[in-house]
């Protein structure tokens, strides 16, 4: 989503200056917050800026335009998992300022083992955002907003399935006008072949914390979650959010693209 801004905006694959330095991630704490604040004040273009903050943990400015970005809550995950993996955090702990463990780091366990516990975890949405039960916050909340006329819900996999179409409503919502002839390589451009060719500039990464930054763009695949489960297991996920998202919602979250 972050690219797709960048593209609008700027209308050229070609971006002048890397991703996270034109988009900031507000909330990633691995960079002073004087530094973010200041590198967004002296942008003459339009801003646009990452959160992983849910809709009630943020200003609600009726001049700014939120979109929330939704994946399959089993898939998230899997993609959760992966990118840990990925993180330096050791860099990452020096950086913001955290102490040392006080005692040898588990390893953590294989995938599916790890997805069941996820699943299962009970945890304060507030406090864990990456939980099942801060994952159906976040979606939950931005779910109750979204006839608000600057509240956008984007699934996805429905970015995989129709990028081009999801590119083009956007750009409606947003009120950006891009020539016809320009959307061929816009689109080309948002897909994760071309992103993954490119990691080193798109990348979340200006701080350095990312072991691989092509791992960052692993495989964008959707179904990945549901595969490791058994029909029981994945009965016992429908159960599992269902007491924690709106019908409404988790029919929309999980229907086919």
């Amino acid at each position: 989503m972050q690219m797709i801004c960048a593209l609008l905006v700027f209308q050229t694959p070609r971006l002048p200056a890397p991703l996270a330095e034109l988009s900031p991630w507000l909330d990633w704490l691995v960079e002073p917050r004087d530094e973010v604040c200041a590198r967004l004040r002296a942008q003459p273009h339009r801003r646009f800026i990452k959160t992983h903050t849910p809709l009630d943990g943020l200003p609600l400015d009726r001049r700014v335009t939120y979109v929330v970005v939704a994946r399959q809550p089993l898939d998230m995950a899997v993609s959760l998992y992966h990118q840990g993996a990925n993180l330096d955090r050791e860099r990452v702990r020096r950086l913001t300022g955290g102490a040392a463990p006080d005692r040898p780091v588990r390893p953590r366990p294989p995938v599916r083992e790890w997805l069941l516990s996820w699943i299962d975890r009970e945890a304060d949405p507030r406090e864990q955002l990456d939980s099942l039960p801060g994952v159906m916050w976040h979606l939950s909340d931005a779910w109750r907003r979204r006839d608000e006329p600057n509240v956008v819900l984007v699934r996805y996999e429905d970015l995989a399935a129709d990028l081009e179409g999801q590119m083009r409503r956007l750009a409606g919502l947003l009120e950006i006008t891009v020539p016809d002839e320009v959307w061929p390589q816009l689109v080309e451009a948002a897909g994760f072949e071309s992103m993954r060719a490119y990691a080193d500039e798109l990348a979340p990464d200006r701080a350095g914390v990312l072991k691989d930054r092509r791992a960052f763009f692993r495989q964008g695949m959707t179904g990945s979650g549901r595969s490791l489960l058994t029909d029981e297991e994945l009965a016992r996920y429908r159960r599992r959010v269902g007491r924690l998202a709106p019908p409404d919602l988790l029919e929309w979250l999980h229907q086919e693209p």
